[in-house]
């Protein structure tokens, strides 16, 4: 029972991912759940759903449906839908039901896109992973589907890659960044989650760089090097003075063609504090305290990432069970992380609070700072 969670809450699923990262790109986004479970992807985990109309619709599996196999009403639902909706494609995820019946979301997305000339596209999810894999496979799949080959290349041009609420909360990050981009001389082409559609997206090979700021973005930077020869960053500008390391790494890989990861290139020297979170932000936060102010953080990185995005000292735990031994052996006199991480720290510990929506969801939802390109002493 080692990866139960007995005091902190799961990180936002893999389905969630998906919902989030194709929110706004004008796509049918169906999920093969059972009846009632929409909320889950839309209110709990979605905050634009408020204010910003998507087409996300449930299939609402029944029992009947799960224990006969039942994939005719799915097909002939979406289809049905999609005549009324003209979406722009349609996306097809699963849940933890249709992985124990072992549907095949392949075959499945094919009929459906015979049946209604509209590309679809099937992606694996099941609930069993977290937000970064559904909504990194996404971002995978619209480049895929969507950046076609390009004879020009726009020399400042960069794409922002991960961009979602889950980790950017609505709170202007994601604009400080493109606002960012532009005073450093770059053109963003496009944005990889907020703030583009699919005509943007399909200029994405013209750029240059790409700039990696979650893990989710990771594949389709990968796809994006491998296909276009467009080398990709990874960091999130926080603080001063990474920010404008970082938009020399931009520079040096838009020219050289080599990738950079300033986000794991910190010292290794002992620290009294701790930062639990995602990779590539945790990392850069991570950087920009030590270029700051000359403080070394160990970073903790609950969730799905690379090797080399985290430095030498960082870990990397998934079940509670481990981040609470960890943090117990480290004692760190601070450790940065989501409010409600606290409960696991050592007595004595100190939290400087710095909300994840996909964490905590909306409980601190109006607390979460933006740290892009600012000085970091209103987090500390």
């Amino acid at each position: 029972m080692k990866n139960v969670s007995k005091i902190i809450p799961c990180y936002a699923a893999d389905t969630s991912g998906v919902c989030s990262a194709l929110y706004e790109f004008g796509g049918m986004i169906a999920v093969h759940d059972a009846s009632g479970c929409n909320s889950t992807y839309s209110t709990h985990d979605e905050p634009r759903w408020y204010d910003m109309k998507s087409k996300i619709y449930i299939s609402a599996l029944t029992e009947m449906d799960a224990v006969l196999g039942n994939d005719r009403k799915l097909i002939d639902d979406i289809c049905s839908a999609a005549q009324k909706l003209s979406p722009e494609f349609i996306a097809l995820c699963g849940s933890p039901m249709p992985m124990m019946t072992g549907v095949d979301f392949d075959a499945l997305a094919e009929e459906i896109r015979r049946r209604t000339g509209i590309k679809t596209i099937p992606l694996h999810t099941n609930g069993m992973h977290s937000y970064l894999t559904g909504a990194g496979e996404a971002f995978l799949s619209l480049a895929k589907c969507f950046a076609g080959e390009c004879s020009q290349t726009n020399g400042q041009g960069v794409n922002i890659l991960g961009a979602t609420p889950l980790d950017f909360a609505l709170n202007g990050s994601v604009e400080s960044i493109k606002k960012w981009l532009a005073d450093e001389g770059f053109t963003v082409v496009s944005c990889f989650g907020m703030g583009s559609d699919l005509t943007e997206i399909s200029q994405a090979a013209t750029a240059a760089v790409n700039l990696v700021i979650s893990y989710s973005g990771f594949p389709a930077a990968e796809y994006m090097k491998d296909k276009f020869g467009i080398p990709y960053v990874c960091g999130v500008p926080v603080g001063r003075t990474f920010s404008e390391r970082l938009a020399r790494s931009l520079r040096t890989a838009a020219g050289g063609g080599k990738c950079v990861y300033p986000c794991a290139e910190r010292s290794d020297s002992p620290s009294e504090l701790c930062i639990i979170g995602e990779s590539v932000f945790a990392g850069s936060l991570a950087a920009a305290l030590s270029a700051d102010f000359g403080i070394s953080a160990q970073v903790i990185c609950p969730l799905d990432t690379e090797g080399f995005l985290l430095a030498e000292n960082d870990l990397r735990l998934a079940s509670e069970e481990d981040i609470e031994n960890a943090l117990a052996q480290i004692s760190p006199k601070a450790v940065i992380s989501d409010p409600l991480y606290k409960y696991i720290f050592p007595r004595g510990t100190e939290l400087y609070a710095l909300p994840h929506y996909a964490f905590s969801g909306r409980c601190f939802a109006k607390s979460i700072p933006n740290l892009i390109n600012r000085n970091l002493k209103e987090l500390l």
